[in-house]
């Protein structure tokens, strides 16, 4: 795509339709003048250069990555109109653009019916679920992997609810038989299941833990935010399919979130929450005595915990998705570029006398750590800290991340690593861009650089 000509289109596009409703004159206290934003500009573009490079394959550190072209120009286009999705009278175009985009995401999951809506994050997305499992088991709480993501304890806060965290297995997924111990004291009524941990890319056995919980009369929420588009792999062949049980068991759970501002090529403000069951759309009722006057269809707002909510993202992914769908054919070939990545570079990594891999990437985050001697957690925390340091600053840059291991989780595997600590960081990768699939070798060698330079003695 020539992103210029596109979003040159796209004001034009823009101007064609304004053009129809008849000239007016705009406001003088709004103008302002080539000649006065051009150093303006100039400043800001000069103080976005103290960024990372999200778009490169040789970062490959946190979940960042510059959205699709086309959902940038799907959010520009719509931008420029600036309309609300709470509400039909503030974006009727937009707000079914939502609703198409939403039932795409739906039946991925193999939801036959459902009740869902954007958000502007999937912290937002995750809120509204554990709202309305507080409304459907009031008084009793939550309980979810102790390596989920931390926004579940700080929303279970919010909302006055206990958080029950469960132990994991010595690959970072919730443990069944620890899960059926907190289930049987009655204190809980929902658990959440992590397809894809934002650590590790660990995915719960949801194919397991279903019948728990039906067992025990509570309801499963999944938090896909991360990893929920790794569905379009379940059960592919090739080194990227993913075994397809936990996948295939999504479309019995109560409601899931994911984020397409992560693997949905979309820029962030873009989470998704979907209920299985849409009569708990009667959790949301509220009145307003100013909207939902122009249609006696259901309007987003009333269905959804947030009020105001832009237009553009729906729009951009509408438009990402007419061109990528998430099918296996279509949006599923870019996940399975990174997931292949990943496999790749795990096994360079367990064939590497400088590097030892944490753990197997489950989907594509790889965890790793430098040799070290004496092999014990002080000396490999205090080597992934430079190693992290350096390769930012070196020449030939790549750009990593942290990732803390407890002693306890780190004895799980590698027990022949000395404890000398209470927990170490090991290095993490997210290859979530399908082009470190061809720059993996680079990334692989120049890390291997980084930990030989750490051993050579100083003059």
């Amino acid at each position: 795509m020539d992103l210029q000509h596109w979003l040159g289109r796209a004001t034009d596009a823009i101007q064609e339709w304004a053009d129809t409703f008849g000239p007016y004159r705009p406001h003088p206290s709004l103008d302002v003048t080539d000649d006065r934003f051009a150093p303006v500009f100039e400043e800001f573009t000069d103080r976005l250069k103290d960024n990372y490079p999200f778009f490169h394959p040789h970062y490959a550190g946190q979940m960042l990555k510059p959205p699709h072209p086309a959902a940038v120009v799907g959010h520009l286009t719509a931008m420029l109109i600036n309309p609300n999705n709470h509400a039909l009278d503030g974006g009727p175009a937009t707000a079914a653009m939502e609703r198409e985009a939403v039932a795409r995401l739906a039946a991925m999951f193999g939801y036959d019916s459902h009740l869902g809506h954007l958000t502007t994050s999937g912290t937002i997305a995750n809120l509204e679920a554990l709202f309305v499992a507080r409304e459907l088991h009031p008084g009793q709480g939550i309980a979810h992997s102790a390596d989920a993501h931390y926004t579940h304890g700080r929303m279970c806060h919010v909302l006055g609810m206990t958080s029950h965290p469960v132990r994991t297995d010595g690959q970072g997924r919730m443990d069944p038989d620890a899960l059926a111990e907190v289930l049987e004291t009655g204190d809980v009524g929902t658990v959440v299941l992590t397809t894809g941990t934002t650590g590790l890319g660990a995915v719960d056995p949801v194919h397991e833990i279903l019948p728990l919980a039906e067992r025990y009369g509570v309801r499963v929420h999944v938090d896909a935010a991360y990893g929920g588009f790794f569905t379009l792999l379940a059960g592919a062949d090739g080194p990227e399919g993913l075994p397809p049980e936990p996948w295939r068991a999504l479309a019995r759970a109560d409601s899931i979130v994911v984020d397409p501002h992560k693997h949905g090529l979309q820029p962030y403000g873009c989470g998704a929450v979907l209920f299985r069951d849409p009569e708990v759309g009667r959790f949301y009722l509220h009145d307003s005595p100013y909207t939902y006057f122009t249609s006696t269809e259901l309007h987003l707002g009333e269905i959804s915990l947030e009020c105001s909510r832009a237009g553009a993202a729906a729009a951009a992914l509408w438009l990402t998705f007419r061109l990528l769908p998430p099918t296996p054919e279509g949006l599923g070939q870019v996940l399975a570029a990174g997931r292949r990545a990943a496999l790749r570079w795990a096994d360079l990594i367990e064939a590497s006398e400088y590097l030892e891999l944490y753990q197997r990437p489950q989907l594509d985050i790889v965890s790793y750590f430098p040799a070290t001697d004496p092999a014990a957690l002080s000396a490999i925390d205090a080597a992934s800290a430079r190693i992290l340091t350096d390769g930012m600053t070196g020449p030939d840059p790549v750009f990593l991340s942290t990732l803390r291991a407890d002693r306890e989780a780190f004895a799980a595997r590698h027990p022949k690593i000395t404890a000398d600590a209470d927990g170490a960081r090991v290095l993490r990768s997210v290859l979530m861009k399908p082009e470190s699939e061809d720059h993996l070798e680079h990334l692989h060698g120049r890390v291997e650089q980084l930990v030989v330079a750490g051993r050579t003695p100083g003059p």
